[in-house]
């Protein structure tokens, strides 16, 4: 069970198997076509292909990056921030977390008993690097839930931008009560035990983010907004803010496991995963352009906050957008409040009335760091440079290192490049962290 993940030791490893050949086990059901999918929606949203492999997926990774969509709405913005020579870095970002990925691959060729990016950890670090692994991932997914909420109360804002309420001398602003009211939309989703109701709403990923592009662009066309901004080739002193945003693109390494798992050809990962990358990298790059040539250093930090309201292409992709926490939150939530369950005493652990005081503690604490700090792009900064810098890049790295140290003779080529990609995730995370919090401050 979900529960009880720290207290299940990972079986003998089999060191027999020469880490990065081949692996032809059939270990899953997945053709390849549906393994691109389920591997496009790692990374463009958050699901699978079917309801059921959704909430199995939520339940049991702890920690899959559920919030691909949110990277669509900020790529724009990362763009204005560093303008055009920055999709240097995208591509270059591209590359590595491609890498990384395949890096993930190797450690699961090494132990058939590795099946989750926690247990990846587990067998290169013991049982600290699966909490290690287990506190970025949650602490990513619990941040993103505070960023869906910020975003769904800038949203209604603007399409309601003068609700608010006056208690005598004191106002409450509109983008406050909207997160409020999200929360009690979503208050009863907190109480559910069968998350499939909510899966069959949420498997809709690549679609959505299809509409919204296609949304965006017909603003351009037919709206009277157009493609004539030129921007700025580059912009040194944003830059780590756009490095930042972009990495948050590419957020999907907790889920890999998942889907090789899933496979039934597992030889074909690799081809699984180009396929993944390229029209994850197309469909960001698509949305960026565009919209940086509509608004140009205009951009808001989320595009749909530039959309006219009074145009139904821009409400298509405005009520797209706010469809999300209302769909995603416990989803996205119900791994961290599975990682709480675990540290109790079995007592306490599967009592319906403790489970479900957690989940709507966790909301409750997302809504007022929602309201508390209610600056999205920063956010979104924030979790792209420590978090995903980590999970995506650093952690990676470091476990392929350690679980090849006992298969490898000295050091080559190969691994120089993966201690280069290390060093690029350390000055990305650094260098994000401290423009993030300069712009806060200042």
């Amino acid at each position: 069970m979900a529960n009880d993940e720290l207290r299940i030791p990972l079986q003998t490893p089999t060191i027999g198997r020469i880490i990065g050949s081949p692996s032809f086990l059939t270990t899953g059901s997945s053709s390849f076509l549906k393994a691109c999918f389920n591997g496009t929606n790692a990374f463009l949203d958050d699901l699978t292909s079917t309801p059921h492999e959704i909430v199995k997926w939520y339940l049991s990774l702890k920690g899959s990056p559920t919030y691909q969509r949110i990277g669509l709405l900020t790529v724009p913005y990362a763009l204005a921030s560093g303008g055009w020579l920055s999709l240097i870095l995208f591509f270059l970002i591209t590359i590595m977390t491609f890498y990384t990925c395949i890096l993930l691959k190797r450690c699961m060729e090494v132990d058939p008993s590795i099946t989750s990016y926690h247990d990846i950890a587990e067998r290169a670090f013991g049982k600290n690097g699966r909490i290690i692994a287990m506190i970025i991932t949650n602490s990513e997914l619990y941040l993103v839930d505070v960023g869906l909420l910020i975003l769904e109360g800038e949203n209604l804002h603007k399409l309601f931008p003068e609700f608010m309420i006056k208690l005598g001398d004191f106002n409450v602003d509109g983008r406050q009560l909207f997160v409020l009211i999200t929360a009690l939309i979503i208050f009863p989703s907190m109480l559910l035990i069968d998350l499939s109701l909510l899966s069959y709403v949420s498997a809709t990923g690549v679609f959505s983010c299809v509409i919204i592009l296609f949304s965006i662009f017909c603003v351009g066309l037919f709206n009277g907004v157009g493609f004539h901004e030129k921007g700025r080739l580059l912009n040194v002193k944003s830059l780590p803010t756009a490095v930042s945003l972009y990495i948050v693109c590419f957020a999907g390494h907790s889920i890999i496991p998942s889907i090789y798992t899933s496979m039934r050809k597992t030889y074909q990962f690799n081809k699984v995963l180009l396929f993944s990358f390229i029209v994850t990298a197309l469909t960001y790059l698509a949305t960026a352009m565009v919209c940086y040539h509509m608004y140009g250093d205009n951009v808001e930090s989320q595009i749909t906050l530039n959309l006219p309201t009074s145009k139904v292409f821009s409400e298509v992709a405005i009520y797209t957008i706010l469809l999300m926490p209302i769909t995603r939150y416990a989803l996205i939530l119900t791994p961290v409040a599975t990682a709480i369950e675990g540290g109790l005493s079995e007592k306490y652990k599967n009592k319906r009335s403790v489970r479900s005081m957690i989940r709507v503690g966790l909301l409750i604490s997302t809504v007022i760091v929602a309201c508390v700090f209610p600056y999205y792009e920063s956010l979104m900064a924030i979790v792209g440079s420590v978090f995903v810098v980590s999970a995506s890049f650093l952690l990676p790295c470091l476990c392929y290192l350690k679980i090849s140290s006992d298969l490898r003779c000295g050091w080559n080529c190969e691994e120089m490049g993966i201690v280069g990609i290390f060093v690029f995730g350390i000055l990305a995370g650094v260098l994000g962290t401290y423009s993030s919090v300069s712009d806060l401050v200042t």
